[in-house]
């Protein structure tokens, strides 16, 4: 099968700011809820880890114009190195707040988790755009 190529950057990047939009908004849902029943670390990590492979998915169809099986699980490993970063950085912020501020409300853990995803989100569409969908 020939190599499939992706969209320009400047057709990318709309998809990709749409898709960290719905990710972001999915993530800090999956945090509140699951922070009901947890400490803020294994919140963070649950919706994390389920956003990201939702996140890495939308990204190679609709961003990089990648369609079919082939790859995808190389993709979605590729795409768990981005998920590792945003992970240090949400776990940082999360351990920040809780040594500047241990009775943080959720209002304040979410805007911490904001920043964060904001920071991860640069990082994980150069890691997508020149090492995981590069294209040939």
């Amino acid at each position: 099968m020939a190599p499939q190529t992706a969209p320009p950057a400047k057709r990318q990047l709309p998809s990709f700011l749409v898709i960290g939009v719905l990710s972001t908004l999915f993530y800090l849902g999956l945090f509140v809820a699951a922070r009901a029943f947890t400490d803020p670390q294994v919140a963070n990590l649950i919706a994390l880890a389920i956003s990201a492979v939702a996140n890495t998915a939308a990204n190679r169809r609709f961003t990089f114009g990648i369609t079919g099986s082939e790859g995808a699980l190389r993709h979605q490993l590729q795409g768990a190195v981005a998920f590792l970063i945003g992970l240090g950085l949400s776990a940082g912020v999360l351990a920040l707040l809780d040594l500047a501020a241990p009775d943080a409300s959720r209002v304040v853990e979410v805007g911490g988790l904001v920043v964060a995803n904001g920071l991860a989100t640069v990082v994980r569409f150069l890691l997508m755009k020149v090492w995981v969908f590069r294209t040939r």
